[in-house]
């Protein structure tokens, strides 16, 4: 059961840490009450999966509206797998908080990539601005330093000013480098990265992969094989820094993170998600995502291209100079399958997290 913007539901364990921290003062009762049952006798009311008590619309409002109001620096993230509804519920609640909103989807970083990115218009915002989307040229790199130095900048401009930053996105990386204050690997070494780049073209990152494992089973389990820049670059990490010092880079987290962070998770059971992806995937190419990519290609953009690496647009790099002989309908099926399955990452991530108020 699933119970939409009306309400929330929310592990014990989380919420008992944010009542132990004095955030909801209201439902105190209540949640030792539920917490007493899960830890005694095993069960929770109202159990739904991993996920604990049914909490109304107004609770969790006045759980936004306590975290702001009790917290110097307050950051709200919204985060979610892929067509969940995070971009809807963002609108809502920035304007409900005078908030503005910083894009942490890292392919909405580039310019141009719009169909396929689901990127916000200009007539969605509402009104609300937002901060980070199209401030990449395809050619261009980002990451996680990157990002993190770019959102520290706006976030602390907007609490200067007496604004609340919602972060709003599903990179599992980019949002856990604000969630957690992570602390900067070193700068690359292009000598080194580009051996490993080809090392890992030799066999799709197999070798690279068993090579992480044996130095950090923790992160290695973190980076899938066939995510290759960011295993790339773990592995690189560990080449151009002492062991020892490596583990520490490999996105540690502060003890003290920088901002008082409160964050909620929006999820669909997964038949639902499943549908979910397979209509906005549909969508997206009746709106023309084909003719997207093939604009790109028209200004010179190429696969090597960061940009052009990214999900869906390199199958569709990929098909068009296959000279579109694959059906469409197989090509967006495939599309569709990788995002479904990128989806069950993301949830696996999160899972993890106890901190997140699951919507």
């Amino acid at each position: 059961m699933h119970l939409g913007w009306g309400s929330i539901w929310i592990s014990s364990l989380s919420y008992r840490n944010l009542v132990i921290s004095g955030s909801v003062q209201n439902m105190r009762n209540v949640v030792l009450w539920t917490c007493k049952l899960v830890f005694t006798f095993g069960f929770c009311p109202s159990i739904s999966h991993n996920h604990c008590m049914s909490i109304d619309k107004h609770t969790w409002q006045q759980l936004v509206k306590d975290h702001c109001e009790n917290n110097e620096r307050p950051v709200i993230v919204i985060l979610g797998p892929t067509a969940s509804g995070k971009t809807a519920f963002s609108i809502d609640l920035a304007q409900s908080i005078n908030g503005e909103v910083l894009n942490a989807d890292s392919r909405q970083f580039y310019r141009y990539l719009d169909i396929g990115t689901a990127k916000i218009t200009e007539e969605e915002m509402n009104g609300v601005p937002h901060h980070l989307l199209d401030v990449l040229d395809p050619s261009g790199e980002a990451t996680v330093g990157w990002y993190q130095k770019e959102a520290s900048t706006v976030i602390d401009a907007l609490l200067q000013k007496g604004t609340v930053p919602i972060l709003v996105g599903g990179s599992m990386l980019y949002i856990s480098a604000m969630t957690d204050d992570l602390r900067l690997a070193p700068p690359a070494d292009p000598a080194i990265r580009k051996r490993l780049e080809k090392e890992y073209d030799n066999d799709n990152g197999a070798t690279l992969h068993k090579r992480l494992e044996a130095l950090d089973p923790d992160v290695a389990t973190r980076i899938h094989q066939n995510n290759k820049p960011r295993l790339v670059r773990a592995v690189e990490i560990f080449e151009v820094s002492p062991v020892e010092n490596a583990k520490d880079q490999l996105w540690k987290a502060s003890e003290n993170p920088k901002y008082d962070i409160l964050i909620l998770g929006i999820s669909k059971q997964r038949d639902e998600s499943v549908v979910k992806i397979n209509n906005r995937c549909k969508a997206m190419f009746e709106a023309g995502w084909v003719d997207e990519v093939q604009k790109l290609i028209d200004k010179g953009y190429t696969k090597s291209d960061p940009a052009m690496k990214s999900h869906g647009y390199k199958e569709i790099m990929e098909y068009i100079a296959d000279g579109n002989s694959e059906p469409i309908e197989s090509l967006q099926e495939r599309i569709a399958a990788k995002t479904r399955q990128y989806a069950r990452r993301q949830m696996t991530w999160w899972n993890r997290d106890d901190r997140i108020v699951w919507l």
